[in-house]
């Protein structure tokens, strides 16, 4: 019943697929709580219907972010109808294809796709200088967004998940450089972040990617975004790719004249960290508060992504033996 009122209301706004044989198709999509559908009419019609409630009150701003960003030149799905009283959005039929799609060709052949990621990436963040005032975006990075993601991450990661002690997890989470790093990051210009640039959230179609999942845009660091493609748990990359897209991203702004956004080789360390404790919250979170224990199976390599990070990170040395101490225990 529910899929023929998703119809019904479709070809209402379509009324061409009235004369079509029209199916639709639920499909699955990481941790969202938006359903989404494939709608197709006849042979060679199809689009993507996405189905939002009222928990996230950001889902509401996906089609203005998706016109917003087509202004401003970066590749996302078109949206075609957006009807925010009924939470529902019609978009683009890009396919199925996402970056992590491509994880396991020769690197050869996946570097020019992370390149073209980049490439979108570059042209958002390049556009710090437009007015942004009309713009819906999320609360910008701040002293307690970064304060918060570290606390996410004790509590429903190593806390929730690894079960450790309380007093050590606060002894660990008062440790002065974290809130060292929470106040360098905070004190640096911020500009336009997708904030989950990660391989899942980029769609590829003829060899170009596309963003999605931008509903979370708001400002910060370039290099947030740049290091949750880099230190993607979903992906494996060795250290020298790693450091070849860090250099291919750095050469964009080169070629553009433009100044580096932030020093790339300190901070790109400290954004790191932050990313993959926000993604390890995520994941204890969603795994074992929301039930959905499919993110559960990530926490390992993030873990081992978050040891190599903490490596280069002086006078952590606490968190890190935590942190391998963690790993090794399972």
């Amino acid at each position: 019943m529910f899929a023929d009122r998703l119809l019904r209301e479709t070809i209402l706004r379509f009324p061409h697929y009235a004369e079509e044989k029209v199916s639709i198709t639920k499909l699955k999509k990481g941790g969202s709580d938006r359903l989404f559908y494939r709608i197709r009419a006849g042979e060679s019609e199809s689009l993507i219907l996405i189905q939002y409630g009222e928990l996230r009150p950001e889902n509401g701003l996906y089609a203005s972010l998706a016109e917003f960003l087509q202004s401003l030149g970066v590749r996302v799905p078109r949206v075609y109808a957006h009807d925010p009283t009924q939470g529902l959005l019609w978009m683009e039929d890009l396919g199925d294809c996402d970056l992590w799609e491509y994880r396991s060709l020769p690197w050869e052949q996946r570097r020019p796709l992370y390149v073209s990621a980049l490439q979108e990436a570059f042209t958002l963040h390049a556009k710090a200088h437009l007015p942004i005032d009309g713009v819906a975006l999320q609360p910008s990075f701040t002293r307690e967004l970064y304060s918060w993601e570290q606390s996410y991450f004790f509590e429903n990661c190593l806390g929730r998940f690894f079960q450790g002690e309380a007093g050590k997890l606060r002894e660990l989470a008062e440790h002065p450089k974290l809130e060292a790093i929470v106040h360098r990051l905070a004190d640096l210009p911020r500009l336009l972040v997708h904030r989950d640039l990660q391989s899942q959230n980029i769609l590829v179609r003829d060899g170009q990617a596309y963003l999605i999942d931008f509903q979370g845009m708001r400002l910060g660091l370039a290099s947030y975004d740049l290091a949750s493609l880099l230190f993607d748990p979903y992906v494996e990359l060795s250290d020298d790719q790693r450091a070849e897209l860090k250099q291919d991203y750095e050469s964009l702004w080169k070629a553009a004249g433009l100044p580096l956004p932030e020093d790339l080789e300190t901070v790109f360390p400290y954004a790191a960290m932050q990313r993959l404790m926000q993604a390890l919250g995520a994941y204890g979170y969603l795994g074992l508060v929301k039930k959905r224990a499919e993110f559960l199976r990530h926490i390992p390599v993030a873990m081992r992504l978050l040891a190599q990070v903490l490596h280069r990170i002086p006078d952590l040395e606490p968190l890190l033996a935590h942190v391998e101490g963690c790993l090794a225990s399972r």
